[in-house]
Order: C-alpha cells, then structure tokens, then sequence
C-alpha cells in the first residue's frame, strides 16, 4: 500500500476511493505556488494520450476535486511528491 504525508498548515488533502477511481479533495492552505504545481500536474495528465486518467475541478478558495483511475494512482501520488505537494511517499506491506 502506499501512502503518503503532506503539511496540513500548506495543504490538506483527503481520498475517498470508488468502485473505479479515487476521488481527492485538495485545499492549499496558504501557499498560492501550490497552486501553480497542481496546474503543472494537470498539464502533465492533460498533455498524454488518456483522458480519462485523472480529472481536474477546480473551485474558489483554492480547493480542487481531482479524480484519478485506480491504475494511475501511483503515478498521481508521485507527481504531487516531485511537485512538493508532499513531504514523503512511502510503500507499507
């Protein structure tokens, strides 16, 4: 399993899985550059030929709805790690 842990005075973060993907609700707190990485992470996914993998929403107050197949989310979890959204991502038996 992997998890990760993120700064809840920068960003929270919560994931609710479905039946197909996991839905992540995203607020960042203070920083308005987190703001500009979670564009950089929806440029990378929009850029690739699947577009369905993960779904961008976003809303006022800087909170975003992000929707992410279940086969690309360790991929997501690791672009919010190379864009500093995270502190550490760790794989648990």
């Amino acid at each position: 399993m992997l998890t990760y842990q993120f700064d809840p005075d920068v960003i929270q973060i919560q994931e609710k899985a479905n039946e197909k993907d996991v839905e992540f609700e995203i607020q960042v707190v203070n920083e308005e550059a987190l703001v500009h990485e979670l564009r950089q992470i929806r440029k990378w996914f929009e850029a690739n030929d699947v577009h369905t993998d993960v779904l961008f929403y976003g809303y006022p107050d800087r909170k975003f709805k992000v929707i992410v197949r279940h086969d690309y989310y360790v991929e997501f979890v690791l672009e919010l790690m190379k864009h500093r959204l995270l502190r550490s991502v760790e794989w648990k038996r």
